[in-house]
């Protein structure tokens, strides 16, 4: 059976990162991999880099997006992949020489139904990392070692969106780029996470990820807090929400109200409550909000935990695992 490797990329005005994330590919320890690289209508020089690659390696197929935007250009690539492994990058990032190989290889031991995933490295050319992207990369590498991604997967995407590997046949089953749905790597993961796609991790910095300013994190609505939230609670809705057990809300921050606000738009019946005094016996969006101790006077609740602080964090899921309530099934950080 092959095992050739796809590899997805839109290229949209990369020019400045483009030659070394291209050179980083043709390093690759494997020789079996094609890369679908889809141009979105570049303005720089990007396309020309491209074709110039592509000349010196037949495996480099340059394509054209005729839509606009990252899912257009994935779906092109798709279209065009002939790979029985399927695997994403960002164009202005690079990989290290075994990457390839070692997420393949869990893959061909296990076979179909698991996704491969290693450890990620951030760095930036332009200007220091702040202690947010050092803290969420630290997070994240510890849930991807002890292959924690279902369960911690509201409070974050837990599937590095250019650092997995999967086979195609449960990548097309997962939706591929069907759904018009961003941010598009969140939503894939979400869709792996109900195929019931089992992670295999790779112990290793497999993936370096670049962080500059014109980063869509950082410059797309579609990575804003409240959009995040709309993706993952019809998310949690349809994937883990049991209706027979009762739903109690932990958080009356900004984020906890944007959660509630939410439920309550759905007319999702929930119990609410905060650890501050002063707030509770108030009614916001019709529901009165109370002390958390009311969550052991309940019937095996399911609980999600939107408390942003992270001093906070910890004793919370301490105390809630002492009571013996599993995380990714009785209660779910959104935060």
């Amino acid at each position: 059976m092959s095992s050739m490797i796809s590899i997805l990329m839109p290229v949209f005005n990369e020019s400045k990162h483009l030659e070394r994330c291209l050179d980083s590919i043709l390093a690759q320890s494997i020789p079996d991999w094609e890369l679908l690289a889809v141009d979105d209508h570049s303005t720089d020089h990007s396309p020309a880099i491209l074709e110039a690659y592509s000349r010196k390696d037949p495996r480099i197929h340059v394509l054209k997006s005729q839509g606009k935007g990252i899912i257009p250009a994935l779906r092109v690539a798709v279209e065009n992949a002939r790979g029985a492994l399927i695997t994403r990058m960002d164009a202005d990032d690079y990989m290290p020489a075994d990457k390839l190989e070692k997420l393949r290889a869990p893959l061909l031991v296990h076979g179909e139904g698991h996704l491969s995933t290693a450890m990620v490295e951030y760095f930036s050319d332009e200007f220091d990392l702040g202690p947010g992207y050092q803290r969420y990369a630290a997070w994240l590498n510890q849930v991807i070692l002890e292959a924690r991604n279902w369960e911690e997967i509201y409070r974050e995407c837990t599937i590095p969106s250019p650092c997995w590997m999967c086979y195609r046949d449960d990548f097309q089953r997962a939706g591929a780029h069907d759904r018009e749905v961003n941010p598009e790597d969140y939503d894939l993961a979400f869709r792996f996470h109900q195929l019931g796609l089992k992670v295999v991790s790779v112990p290793e910095v497999l993936h370096f990820w670049r962080d500059h300013s014109r980063r869509s994190s950082r410059t797309l609505e579609s990575h804003a807090n409240q959009e995040y939230f709309r993706l993952k609670l019809p998310w949690f809705l349809e994937i883990d929400r049991d209706p027979q057990r009762p739903l109690v809300l932990w958080g009356a921050g900004r984020k906890g109200k944007e959660l509630a606000k939410m439920l309550a738009e759905r007319s999702v019946p929930f119990r609410w409550c905060c650890d501050t005094p002063s707030k509770w016996g108030h009614h916001i969006y019709g529901v009165r909000m109370e002390d958390t101790q009311t969550i052991e006077t309940l019937a095996n609740p399911q609980i999600l935990l939107a408390v942003s602080s992270p001093a906070e964090q910890p004793a919370i899921d301490s105390l809630l695992r002492s009571q013996n309530r599993k995380p990714g099934l009785d209660f779910f950080w959104f935060c």
